[in-house]
């Protein structure tokens, strides 16, 4: 990611805080490199267990060119696909949990390594989220897959 990219990104991401201007000036200073920003606003985010949520990004980057952005937690534990707002007041799926409206999302600095928690795809400056209907149907074919189900090569 240029740095200039990493700029168009950001002016994205904290389009969703409450203050843009204090969220970039706290973040662009903090040293873990990280924001807390609030979901339900640009986006939600569908948090899947690493072991569902790996397979299903890859399964998803065979279907689109790029899909919007997606991180990992902690160890790496979970995986969060960030969708359309809203999503989360409507998802049902077993082991699927949600960050909507009234909830926060630790977000690291695009472009920069974090303290665990860590971009697996970057966000866009034009704000592309993943598609809902898209990431069902990957996260179908993964869970297939894991259960022996088969599914493409």
């Amino acid at each position: 990611m240029t740095a200039m990219e990493a700029r168009s990104a950001v002016e994205w991401l904290v389009s969703a805080a409450p203050d843009p201007e204090a969220c970039r000036f706290e973040w662009e200073r903090n040293p873990h490199g990280v924001a807390l920003l609030p979901a339900g606003r640009r986006w939600d985010v569908l948090i899947l267990p690493a072991t569902l949520g790996r397979p299903t990004l890859e399964v998803l980057t065979r279907l689109v060119d790029r899909p919007g952005p997606v991180l990992a937690d902690f160890g790496d534990a979970r995986i969060g696909f960030f969708v359309e707002p809203g999503t989360t007041d409507r998802w049902l799926g077993t082991g699927v949990r949600g960050a909507g409206d009234g909830t926060w999302v630790v977000v690291p600095y695009p472009g920069r390594m974090a303290d665990g928690v860590r971009w697996l795809v970057s966000p866009d400056a034009a704000g592309t989220l993943t598609d809902v209907a898209l990431l069902e149907l990957a996260m179908h074919e993964a869970a297939a897959r894991r259960a022996g189900g088969g599914g493409e090569g």
